[in-house]
Parts: C-alpha cells; sequence; structure tokens
C-alpha cells in the first residue's frame, strides 16, 4: 500500500476504506509518512469530504493510536460531558457534581485553554492545591467514592489526532465537519466512558459561526459515538455572548459555585439542567427528561451538588475553605468598571471578542507556553436584551495591569451594542439530538 495512491484516489473522490485509513494514521503517528503527504492528503478529505462510515473508521484508527483508557472497574454507567469550546463556559464545575449528587458517575477529563476559550483545568487552578494529575488507579477510586473526578487528559489519547491537528492548523484544514468530528470523538472514546452528551456551540465566540454546520457537525458526532458502541446526544447551544456573565478563570469558579449556591445566572443554570437531564437519561438513572430536571433542582436545593464539589475538591488535594469563602479565589489588584454612554437595550455582546479581551488581560494564552493570570477577567453587568441606562454599569474588569485595563474598556463600548428597541428572538437552545431524532427548540 502507498500513500501517493491514498492520496490520488481521495483526490479523485472515491471512498477510502479502513486499511487505508489505517495505513495513514498509522504511519503518520509512526513517522513514517512525511508531512507533505499527510498535508495533501488532509487538503483532499476537505475538498472531497468523507463518507459517514470513512468518518467512524478515521477515529478508531485515531482511538488506536493511543492508550484506551479501561474504566470498567468503575461501578454503574460512566457519563461524560463534552463541551466543543465557549467563553465564559464554566459548565463542567457546576454540572459535574449536580450530576454526581443525583448518583451517576461522571468521568471527565479535562484540557487546558488557548486562545480566547478557556480551558476547565485551568479554572481548577484557582483553587489552592487542586490536583488534576490523577492516575488512573486513583481516578477509578475516586469516582466509585464520590461519583466525580475531573483529570487531565494523559499524553497518549489519541496521539494522532494531536499530531493531524497540528498540521491541520498550518494548512487550513481545520474546518471539515468529518476531521473536527473525529477528533472531538476520537478522545472521548478512548477516555473510556461507556455514554457522551456534547454542548455543541454556535455563535460568534463558537467554532461553528452558523447553526446548520452546528448541526451538522452534532448529527455526525452523534453517528460516531452510535457507531462504536457509545450512548450520545448533542445539544446545540448559543454561543453569541459569553455564558453566564464572568469571563476568567477564578471569576468563573466563583460563578460556578454560585449555581450551587442555588443563586447563579439564568442562562447557565438552563444549560447546567438541560445538558444533566440528558446525562441522567443517558445513565438510565431516569426515564424521562423532566424527572431528571427535577432531580437535578432537588440537589441544588438541599445542599447535596454544592457539598458534592466540595468532596471533589477535598479528594483532589484541593482546599475547600476556596469554596466556602470564594474572596479566597484570586483577585485582582484593579477592578474598573465600563459604563453606558447611551440608554436602551443591549443588542449584541461578541462573545469572540469578549474572550479576546480578556486574553488581553491574561485569563488566557496566546501559545501554550503562555502564562495565565488567574484573577484577571470580565464581568459583564448585563446580558442580551436587558435595558441599560446611561451611566450605568456594562461590566467590571478584574486586571492587575491598569493600562490594559484602561486599553479594554474602549474596546468593550464598542463590542457591546446598545439599540433602542427590545430583543424578542434570543434563545439559548436550538436543538437536540440523539440517535433517532432531531428535536427543535
Amino acid at each position: 500500500m502507498r500513500m501517493y495512491d491514498i492520496i490520488q484516489k481521495k483526490r479523485d473522490g472515491k471512498e477510502l476504506t479502513r486499511e487505508e485509513i489505517n495505513f495513514f494514521i498509522d504511519g503518520y503517528t509512526k513517522g513514517d509518512i512525511p508531512d507533505y503527504q499527510m498535508s495533501a492528503l488532509l487538503m483532499a478529505i476537505y475538498l472531497k469530504k468523507m463518507t459517514k462510515q470513512e468518518t467512524v473508521n478515521l477515529t478508531n484508527a485515531m482511538v488506536n493510536s493511543g492508550e484506551k483508557v479501561d474504566l470498567s472497574s468503575i461501578k454503574g454507567i460512566k457519563v461524560d460531558k463534552h463541551s466543543t469550546g465557549g467563553v465564559g463556559d464554566k459548565t463542567t464545575l457546576a454540572l459535574g457534581p449536580m450530576v454526581a449528587a443525583c448518583g451517576l458517575p461522571v468521568v471527565k477529563m479535562s484540557g487546558r485553554g488557548l486562545g480566547h476559550t478557556g480551558g476547565t483545568l485551568d479554572k481548577l487552578d484557582s483553587i489552592r492545591g487542586f490536583n488534576t494529575d490523577i492516575s488512573k488507579d486513583n481516578f477509578v477510586k475516586i469516582v466509585n467514592n464520590i461519583n466525580i473526578c475531573i483529570g487531565g487528559q494523559t499524553t497518549n489519547i489519541a496521539p494522532a489526532d494531536k499530531k493531524i491537528y497540528s498540521l491541520r492548523d498550518v494548512t487550513a484544514t481545520v474546518d471539515d465537519i468529518s476531521l473536527i468530528a473525529s477528533s472531538v470523538m476520537s478522545k472521548k472514546i478512548a477516555s473510556g466512558a461507556d455514554a457522551i452528551v456534547l454542548d455543541v456551540k454556535v455563535g460568534s465566540g463558537a467554532f461553528m459561526k452558523d447553526e446548520e454546520s452546528a448541526f451538522e457537525l452534532a448529527q455526525e458526532m452523534v453517528d460516531i459515538g452510535e457507531n462504536v458502541g457509545r450512548r450520545s446526544v448533542a445539544i446545540v447551544t448559543n454561543m453569541d455572548e459569553p455564558l453566564g456573565y464572568s469571563v476568567g478563570n477564578s471569576l468563573e469558579v466563583k460563578e460556578a459555585i454560585d449555581i450551587l449556591k442555588n443563586e447563579g445566572p439564568k442562562d447557565l443554570l438552563e444549560l447546567c439542567l438541560t445538558l444533566g437531564s440528558y446525562m441522567l437519561l443517558l445513565g438510565q438513572k431516569v426515564s424521562s427528561f423532566d424527572e431528571g430536571k427535577k432531580k437535578l433542582i432537588e440537589v441544588l436545593e438541599n445542599g447535596k451538588a454544592l457539598e458534592k464539589l466540595k468532596e471533589l475538591v477535598k479528594l483532589q488535594d484541593g482546599d475547600i475553605s476556596y469554596i466556602e469563602d470564594t474572596s479566597k479565589l484570586p483577585m485582582a489588584s484593579h477592578v474598573l468598571a465600563v459604563t453606558s454612554d447611551k440608554e436602551g437595550y443591549i443588542e449584541k455582546i461578541n462573545a469572540e471578542q469578549i474572550g479576546k479581551c480578556a486574553l488581553e488581560l491574561g485569563a488566557g494564552r496566546e501559545t501554550k507556553e503562555s502564562k495565565i493570570d488567574l484573577s484577571a477577567g470580565i464581568v459583564l453587568s448585563k446580558k442580551v436584551n436587558d435595558k441599560i441606562n446611561k451611566g450605568e454599569t456594562l461590566a467590571f474588569i478584574h486586571s492587575n495591569d491598569i493600562e490594559k485595563a484602561e486599553k479594554v474598556i474602549k474596546k468593550l463600548k464598542d463590542i457591546i451594542k446598545i439599540s433602542d428597541k427590545e430583543i424578542t428572538n434570543k434563545k439559548l437552545i436550538y436543538g437536540v439530538i440523539d440517535k433517532n431524532k432531531k428535536i427543535l427548540y
């Protein structure tokens, strides 16, 4: 078998066999196939597309390129949640303890952020001592004890994906549905969960900018999961404005704790209840979506979800006093208010631009080597459709660099659009896809 023939076959729009896909994944991972040939194949895939069967075979080949985590010693159906990335997305920190408090094992292997979207592991660094470098045996032990553990992804999970993604990033082949879906699902499948709930973001702050593409990606990922025997559901959600009010690591941790105190923002709560209800359904802890939602509300109201977070922090070597007293979380030396120059209704808050402003303040990393300022970020005072008066606060900037903060103030006044008219078509959840149907909200 020759790489030249595989490139030519895909260039001509023909379907690759499982053996051909295994050949180039194995060869490229081992270093036998050079970058220039893999780049040519990626461009052929980007231009000619892949069939559903090719996408499944590509995913399986990437899963088999490295370690597959065996979590069979964890009791019960193990469920994972994955977000395609957004701004202010601290969902895992609130949702995980909520679902675990309902008795369902939550196995979460997370990553660090790059660019304007934050990573769960970075946020958890705000809690003194919290350890995400967990051995597999300890991971299993913690989940069997309290139904949840959040660890970092091991370096040998789907190494083919890591190598190919680096190449896609510099060859303009990132935004292909099959390549995105196989990249996400190979890591999820290799991580060992029995069922996967996918939060597919769409909008200015997301990778997918339009609904049609987001639903297409959601369907592709669900099909892959079901094809390899993992129950999968995808929820397509709005990322035109940041989720919740806070953007920045310690600020987002505080907001997640607020949710667990039953005091958090409505949109973040709605998303947690929706994703959590589907997790409980896939985990066979409830028989209906409404029953799942009721259970989740119950563990918020009786305090069990908050206690579950404390258990998680304690077992992963963190200081639970940071949960009990959020003023201990990293705090910036400067907090500056951004005020409105006019009266009206908030028409638009571009999530991507807000994320880039937070990045400028130090809340994210430009490169993998960049150091993050855990205290930096932005806390919005208003959401889309809210009424605003002249002179009223639009947002607060948290920064340890006054010059950077003042630059961001000017940018935020342009990013947050104010209209004379109220917005009526705001929506958080666009729809749900499972193996049988597509439900539009």
